[in-house]
């Protein structure tokens, strides 16, 4: 009996996207997600930007009840919606406890387990992080998820993820603090954000 040969079958227009999206090679310092279907690339942040990240590192190394492990340029996976993709985000921060080694020998495109908190700063395209992500984030199932909304002046937490969305949300005017529950567990202090 001789062996058959067997066709591949043709990739989907999903994985044919997923191919694609892996497949890029973006200049250095910009980065490409892949968002509900949609693979966005986003230029390198300017200075204000990044000054609101350096900002909220220095107070959770500093302040946080247990130590954290931050990553600025982490690639998650979070599961789809509807006939979307799996999604491929990286949150301007990602926290884990330190004692988990999460980021230790960590695939470039990782799942969300034991992800503390993720944080996002609005840049150009702010409607993504307020709606879109946050999304992402809540079927991930990331139990806090901090927005720095630059163009409201803002800052909020979303915490209790489930259905979806965010079932907590907390938001005040800069200058303000805004309590980070467990394992953080301290008041972040927004006063000099930009």
């Amino acid at each position: 009996m001789s062996a058959m040969a067997h066709e591949h079958e043709p990739l989907t227009q999903e994985e044919v996207l997923l191919e694609g999206f892996l497949a890029l090679d973006t200049p250095e310092g910009f980065r490409a997600e892949l968002i509900e279907g949609e693979i966005v690339v986003t230029p390198p942040p300017e200075g204000a930007h990044e000054a609101n990240i350096s900002r909220i590192i220095r107070q959770v190394a500093r302040r946080s009840a247990v130590d954290m492990d931050v990553s600025g340029n982490k690639g998650l996976m979070v599961p789809r919606a509807g006939q979307c993709v799996k999604n491929h985000v990286i949150p301007d921060l990602t926290f884990a406890e330190a004692r988990v080694g999460l980021f230790d020998d960590a695939e470039a495109w990782m799942p969300c387990g034991e992800v503390a908190m993720v944080v996002e700063v609005t840049s150009t395209r702010a409607d993504r992080d307020r709606t879109t992500k946050r999304h992402c984030y809540a079927r991930g199932g990331i139990p806090l998820y901090l927005l720095v909304d630059r163009e409201k002046c803002s800052v909020t937490l979303f915490s209790e993820p489930g259905e979806g969305d965010y079932r907590q949300v907390c938001t005040v005017p800069y200058g303000k603090p805004i309590t980070l529950p467990a394992p953080f567990s301290f008041d972040l202090e927004t006063g000099d954000f930009v």
